[in-house]
């Protein structure tokens, strides 16, 4: 996977497999779907299924020790996207968000103050819900990142 560029998705929870598989299927990428209990993949030779078991934090070990340059990563877990960027990889929230160097630290600050908010019995909304335009939105962040990605490999 090191020098191909390749998509790593934090699966569990993740909306937009579906979308994943489309864009990998049209720009002939490697798709590794990641996670802790097994889950329906497709059967074709792009797409490859890592179960990791349900130790604490194994889905995000197994994608960071693999994030690169080459990598593009699907996750919304805001920690495994900072591990991710600091390795190199391009970082794609599932709303089609970009996590990058940028805006990282922002992101890891208000995820504190929420878990501090919630901690002390705060109740505070979650996110929006999933839809039609957050999909739209990751397919052609997703798009971007991955044409990117194959420029760069082959620069």
């Amino acid at each position: 996977m090191e020098n191909r560029p390749h998509i790593l998705v934090d699966a569990d929870a993740c909306p937009v497999k579906d979308e994943i598989y489309r864009v990998a299927y049209r720009l002939d990428v490697p798709v590794t779907v990641v996670s802790n209990a097994p889950l329906r993949v497709p059967q074709h030779p792009l797409i490859a299924r890592i179960v990791v078991g349900d130790a604490f934090d194994a889905a995000d070990d197994w994608i960071a020790e693999r994030a690169n340059r080459m990598a593009i990563v699907v996750t919304a877990d805001i920690l495994l996207a900072d591990r991710c960027l600091k390795a190199g990889a391009t970082v794609i929230g599932p709303n089609g968000k970009p996590f990058t160097t940028s805006s990282i630290g922002n992101a890891i600050a208000v995820r504190a103050i929420m878990a501090d908010l919630r901690a002390g019995g705060d109740r505070i909304g979650g996110p929006a819900p999933f839809g039609k335009e957050d999909r739209s939105r990751f397919l052609s962040a997703l798009d971007e990142a991955v044409t990117r990605v194959l420029r760069q490999a082959k620069a």
